[in-house]
C-alpha cells in the first residue's frame, strides 16, 4: 500500500468530529479501502466520550462535558487550545466556559490570551451533586405545594414493566397498610430486602399480616425476617402452572383493595429474569373483587382446618 494511502487510513476523525465520520467514510469506500480497519476506537477516546456522556446525564449540555474533560486533561488552557481538544467551534468555548465558571466548575487567569483551568475532579463532582441536590429539593418543595386530590384517582388497572418497579409498588402498599395484608409469594426470589423489611414494618405496627409460601425452607426464612407475621406453607405454590412462559411471582393485597399481581418470564439473558405487574387500588375494581374472594377463601378453608393444599 502506498504511502498517501496509508495516510488516508490513519487519518480518521475522532469520535463525534464536526466533519462527520460518514461522508469520509463513504469517500474511501468509493476508493476500495478496507474499512474494518477503521472501525477501531482507541481506549483513550472510548474514556473521553464515556466522561461526557456521563456530564451530560448529570445535566451539563454537550459543550459544557467537552470542554470540561478537556480542560481535566489539560493543566491549563486557551479557548484555542479548548476548542482543538475538545472539538468545540472556539466561538462557542467563550460563553461554555463562561457558564462552567459560573457552576464553579473552572478557574479563570485574567492573562492576554485569557487561561482557563478545571478544578480538582473531587470539587467538580461534589459542587454538581450540590446543584442536582438543590434542583431535586426545589422540585419536590415545588410539587409539594400544588393541590393534591382529596381522594386516590386510582381507578383501573396499571401495568409495571420493570422489576424495580415492581418492588416500589409492593413497599408503597405494604407502607400505607393499616388493618390487613395477604401475600401469595410463588417465586420467593423476587422478594428482596425492602419488601421483607416493609413486612416487618407493617406487621410491628399491629397490621395483620398472612404470608403463603411453597416450602418449609421460605417459611423459616420468611419467619425469621417478619416474626410477628403468619406464615404458612402452601405447596400449591410450588407447582404453578406456566402460561407462555410466564409463571406467578406473588400477589399481594393489602386492605382488601391495594392488589398488585406480577409475573416473571425467564429473559434471553443468562441468568436474568424478567417481572412484570399490575395493580389497582379501589375496594369495588372488579379485579380487587376477585383477588378478594380467592385470598378469603383460602383463608376460610384454612381456618375451617382444611388444608390450603385441597
Amino acid at each position: 500500500m502506498g504511502s498517501a494511502r496509508s495516510e488516508a487510513l490513519t487519518a480518521v476523525p475522532a469520535a463525534g468530529h464536526r466533519f462527520g465520520r460518514s461522508t469520509w467514510y463513504n469517500g474511501l469506500a468509493a476508493d476500495g479501502y478496507d474499512l474494518s480497519r477503521l472501525l477501531f476506537v482507541p481506549p483513550a477516546v472510548a474514556r473521553v466520550e464515556e466522561a461526557v456522556t456521563a456530564l451530560e446525564e448529570l445535566g451539563l449540555t454537550e459543550y459544557e462535558a467537552r470542554c470540561f474533560v478537556a480542560l481535566t486533561r489539560l493543566s491549563k488552557g486557551t479557548a484555542k487550545e479548548i476548542s482543538q481538544v475538545a472539538d468545540v467551534p472556539r466561538s462557542r468555548v467563550y460563553d461554555t466556559i463562561e457558564r462552567l465558571d459560573r457552576r464553579g466548575l473552572v478557574d479563570v487567569k485574567q492573562a492576554d490570551p485569557r487561561e482557563y483551568k478545571a478544578v480538582p475532579v473531587e470539587t467538580a463532582c461534589r459542587r454538581i451533586r450540590e446543584d442536582y441536590d438543590s434542583q431535586i429539593t426545589a422540585a419536590e418543595n415545588a410539587l409539594g405545594r400544588l393541590e393534591q386530590p382529596d381522594s386516590k384517582d386510582d381507578e383501573g388497572m396499571w401495568a409495571i414493566t420493570r422489576k424495580e418497579h415492581v418492588t416500589d409498588r409492593v413497599v408503597l402498599f405494604l407502607g400505607e397498610a393499616e388493618d390487613t395484608v395477604h401475600y401469595l409469594v410463588p417465586a420467593t426470589e423476587v422478594v428482596d430486602r425492602e419488601i421483607r423489611s416493609a413486612l416487618a414494618s407493617a406487621a410491628g405496627r399491629g397490621v395483620s399480616v398472612h404470608v403463603e409460601v411453597p416450602s418449609g425452607d421460605d417459611a423459616a426464612a420468611f419467619s425469621e425476617a417478619v416474626p410477628d407475621a403468619d406464615v404458612v406453607v402452601s405447596s400449591d405454590l410450588e407447582a404453578t402452572n406456566d402460561v407462555y412462559d410466564e409463571w406467578p411471582a406473588q400477589l399481594l393485597m393489602v386492605d382488601r383493595q391495594a392488589v398488585v399481581a406480577a409475573r416473571i418470564k425467564e429473559s434471553d439473558l443468562p441468568d436474568v429474569v424478567d417481572e412484570m405487574a399490575v395493580w389497582t387500588y379501589g375496594r369495588d375494581h372488579g379485579f380487587a373483587v376477585w383477588v378478594r374472594e380467592l385470598l378469603d377463601d383460602r383463608l376460610e378453608r384454612r381456618d375451617e382446618g382444611r388444608s390450603v393444599d385441597e
